[in-house]
């Protein structure tokens, strides 16, 4: 099944969504600002998409210039900031059989359902 963790406030998440509910294929939603992962389920959803925690980090958020922007930080410590913080998570992101997709752009979605 696939999944897909959502921001409904986001333009970008819901075109996403739009895009897995046009796939026909079963789906779940995961409101993660309101159901944080944890730092194991960050850890999955990170190996999954072939990607380092840094690469899910929305840089651009106000806590994450305020609170973390120059230091140094290990993987660990970036995990923590993502599962206290949620907003600083990259989104969408779409699981599927064990890999994933961050849906920015959203054909991104469109291409990785596809396969």
């Amino acid at each position: 099944m696939i999944k897909i963790y959502h921001n409904p406030r986001c333009r970008k998440s819901r075109e996403g969504l739009a895009l897995v509910e046009a796939s026909g294929q079963p789906f779940e939603i995961v409101y993660y600002l309101d159901m944080v992962p944890s730092k194991q389920e960050l850890r999955e959803i990170i190996q999954q998409l072939g990607i380092s925690p840094m690469d899910l980090v929305r840089t651009q958020e106000a806590i994450w210039k305020s609170d973390f922007k120059g230091k140094e930080l290990s993987e660990d410590m970036i995990l923590d900031a993502m599962s206290r913080n949620p907003k600083l998570i990259e989104r969408p992101i779409v699981l599927h059989n064990q890999k994933g997709v961050v849906g920015r752009p959203p054909e991104k979605i469109s291409k990785f359902l596809s396969i």
